[in-house]
């Protein structure tokens, strides 16, 4: 069962080797790798009710000198329906890009949402492997998700 407390593990400072694919959604098999770190903290204290101590949602702000940005992703928990929604922005597009929704089961926190990437409408997963080095994936489909195109890779260690 997902709760408040399900991105937890990625409180603190982070080391982050990215893998990215290069051509999204042409057949590419060429990656690139570079850097990256980020800070991730609670957000919305939970003050009344029984989940008193608790947080809403974590903030993650990325920074990128390798590929000139910085990021940040915004998590918020809905306890009615127990699915979390992830929002993504940063100083490239200076946007907020429309939220992937899901859950954790078993410390794997599968996400979909539906956006575009070359004028193309896809449908994105993510993919978090939860624990000491957590990893995060992000997938594409285009065909009705009997297909995935892994495109973006990151893999975290503490700072």
């Amino acid at each position: 069962m997902s709760g408040f407390g399900d991105f937890d593990f990625l409180i603190g400072g982070w080391n982050i080797t990215n893998e990215f694919l290069k051509g999204r959604l042409v057949g590419s098999n060429d990656w690139e790798t570079f850097p990256a770190t980020s800070k991730v903290e609670k957000v919305m204290p939970i003050t009344d009710g029984s989940n008193a101590g608790g947080h809403g949602g974590n903030l993650d702000t990325m920074f990128v000198p390798a590929r000139g940005f910085t990021g940040m992703t915004l998590r918020l928990f809905d306890p009615k329906t127990g699915l979390w929604s992830i929002y993504w922005s940063d100083t490239k597009s200076f946007r907020l890009f429309p939220p992937t929704v899901g859950r954790f089961e078993n410390g794997r926190g599968v996400f979909f949402g539906d956006d575009v990437e070359g004028g193309m409408p896809v449908r994105v997963r993510f993919d978090w492997t939860a624990g000491n080095s957590p990893v995060w994936e992000q997938s594409f489909t285009t065909d009705g998700e009997k297909t995935w195109e892994k495109n973006w890779i990151m893999r975290f260690e503490r700072a």
